[in-house]
């Protein structure tokens, strides 16, 4: 429709600068506009050309300009400014976007902290401070805002590590009619009243040594449960698979002196048999042997004057049959030797 049917975006940056754009391409396709402006009432008005133009595929799309007063007018033209497309009065007070806020401080007292910064010298009143801040753990910003310039905040956990920013608000309506907040200010991070270069180093120099100790603690009891599941292992190997005793080494004599020739061993060591034998006999068989000897009773005789009866039988005749005749026992009969007692069979085949 008319001259005031086009949409402009107008920023005026801490009303130090006014920004005036529009959509060049979308308005104006066949034609570069001209820009101009001016601060001054009534009906000789100065009016100014843009001399810093913004560009959109080569055409102006924008201009940007000193803020010289609290009331603008803007005109855009066509190529050589001999007719006016558009023309608009505005309050430049109300479209001011303020900037970031200067000197942030942050004061911790426990788990509450009070965020602060430079008062701005005109319209303080207009301006409001908003907090946000949201932990490593945290997928949203959690904000708080209060008047300028200081806001404050409780709950704070100081096993935590916090991101935080802040920025000016501009009050609308009564102030701007565009809602209009400042950039952020440099993000910071902090623990427990600590401030930090970013979250990822919120290990303090304090907890390193709980670090450390832990994982000292954690290394000893692994090895504490390793030692007690291989004693455990040895113990059940030990009952499902016992070891087997090695012959060479109570026989180690028949091994090594005769080539495990046992009949040449037995023959060698009879003494010995004859010696386990005694140790073998019981006290009392022995003390009634004796005393039948002393008393001349030939008719109960012990165990043990038989045995030397015999082999006195066996020296008369040939010594090499009266060893093998008390050698050999009776089929099936035990003959114990050392600590073991060898069984023999009707063949003469030993059995350990």
């Amino acid at each position: 429709g008319g001259k005031d049917a086009i949409n402009t975006t107008i920023i005026n940056f801490n009303n130090e600068k006014m920004q005036i754009t529009w959509a060049a391409r979308e308005l104006f396709p066949n034609e570069n506009v001209s820009f101009f402006y001016t601060f001054s009432e009534g009906k000789h008005k100065v009016w100014k050309p843009c001399t810093t133009y913004l560009l959109d595929q080569d055409y102006n799309s924008g201009c940007l300009f000193k803020t010289e007063g609290p009331t603008l007018a803007i005109s855009i033209r066509n190529s050589n400014g001999s007719e006016e497309l558009f023309s608009k009065k505005l309050k430049a007070d109300f479209y001011i976007k303020p900037s970031p806020p200067e000197n942030v401080t942050f004061f911790w007292e426990e788990d509450t902290v009070t965020v602060s910064c430079n008062k701005p010298e005109r319209n303080a009143w207009c301006l409001r401070l908003e907090l946000q801040y949201k932990s490593k753990f945290d997928k949203e910003w959690q904000s708080r805002t209060s008047k300028c310039c200081s806001v404050g905040e409780q709950s704070f956990d100081p096993r935590k590590c916090y991101s935080f920013r802040v920025r000016l608000r501009r009050l609308v309506p009564y102030c701007n009619v565009v809602k209009y907040s400042s950039d952020w200010a440099a993000e910071t991070f902090w623990m427990n009243g600590t401030l930090l270069d970013s979250c990822d180093d919120d290990i303090t120099p304090q907890s390193k040594p709980v670090i450390v100790l832990s994982c000292s603690l954690a290394v000893l009891l692994m090895m504490l449960i390793l030692l007690i599941l291989l004693c455990k292992w040895q113990r059940v190997q030990m009952s499902v698979l016992p070891a087997i005793p090695e012959p060479k080494y109570p026989f180690a004599d028949l091994f090594n002196d005769h080539n495990g020739n046992l009949q040449e061993w037995l023959d060698k060591n009879d003494h010995v048999v004859l010696q386990t034998k005694l140790e073998y006999e019981e006290p009392e068989s022995i003390m009634e042997a004796e005393s039948q000897q002393e008393s001349g009773n030939s008719e109960k005789q012990g165990p043990l004057e038989k045995i030397f009866s015999f082999s006195g039988a066996a020296e008369d005749n040939d010594g090499k049959a009266a060893e093998i005749a008390c050698l050999i026992p009776a089929s099936n009969t035990e003959a114990p030797f050392a600590s073991f007692h060898i069984f023999m069979n009707d063949d003469m085949y030993v059995m350990l």
